[in-house]
């Protein structure tokens, strides 16, 4: 069974950083590209970063500079640092496996059969 596991979450005063695992059990997960979507409130799941199973990586205007997405293939783990955090990122942030060994290019949720259950981040003024 393939599952997807991250810690709860954590709150965080404007500027602050954060850097939730997620760990991939019970499939070779370097062969397929992953992502981090987010969800706040009141708003549509959108994609924040993806990478490819050769470390190739893309990520929303809205966090470029400031979130790093990273994963450690001995670990089996996919990471999302997270700097200069503001209230804007407050959101259910889950990491996702893609059905494909490349990434589209496209915030596809359909793309990707496999999620985590979700890491919360608030971000206070």
């Amino acid at each position: 069974k393939v599952q997807l596991v991250q810690p709860g979450g954590g709150s965080l005063q404007f500027g602050g950083f954060l850097t939730p695992p997620c760990a991939v059990i019970g499939l070779p997960y370097k062969n397929y590209c992953m992502a981090w979507f987010r969800t706040a409130p009141g708003k549509a799941r959108e994609g924040v970063a993806v990478i490819d199973k050769v470390g190739n990586v893309n990520y929303r205007d809205s966090v470029k500079g400031r979130f790093t997405i990273s994963k450690d293939d001995d670990k089996y783990t996919l990471y999302l640092k997270m700097n200069s955090l503001e209230p804007e990122d407050t959101a259910m942030y889950h990491c996702a496996l893609s059905k494909f060994d490349y990434c589209t290019g496209a915030w596809r949720q359909y793309e990707y059969n496999y999620w985590g259950q979700g890491t919360q981040v608030t971000v206070s003024a």
